[in-house]
């Protein structure tokens, strides 16, 4: 079973001159191939986003432009990771609940996940993620 420990901080590695920034996502970088890219704009103040976990999963959240706070539960533990450098990244491994929230005005957050779309694969309700962590079964979460 995965916690707090497991997710990290990942720099991505910058190139910089006179022009400006470059960063690249390849290689080993990131732990997983991303089959799929989404980013979050325009979120109106005081606003919240995420509010689930994957059962399996993995994503990598880039705060391109602004800051956010997220917030991580294991079950057991909270931990609040502040994102605001388009230079380092959030890996969130699977089976953690994740809530997205204190967007800055003109934030954008990009999510590379491992896997294409799966509602199968969502835990929507907190205290079914507590079933989860506790070794419930999929019919018991759904």
């Amino acid at each position: 079973m995965t916690n707090i420990s497991d997710v990290q901080l990942i720099e991505i590695p910058k190139i910089q001159d006179r022009r400006g920034n470059l960063s690249v996502i390849e290689g080993d970088i990131i732990p997983f191939v991303s089959k799929r890219v989404y980013y979050l704009y325009d979120v109106p103040s005081g606003s919240k986003r995420g509010g689930h976990a994957h059962i399996e999963q993995q994503e990598f959240l880039i705060p391109l432009s602004g800051s956010f706070d997220v917030v991580l539960k294991d079950g057991k533990s909270i931990k609040i990771v502040t994102l605001n450098k388009p230079n380092v990244g959030l890996l969130i491994v699977s089976g953690i609940w994740r809530e997205l929230k204190n967007f800055s005005s003109g934030s954008v957050c990009l999510v590379l996940s491992s896997d294409e779309f799966s509602e199968e694969d969502y835990i929507r309700e907190y205290k079914n993620f507590r079933l989860f962590k506790n070794g419930g079964t999929n019919s018991e979460i759904g």
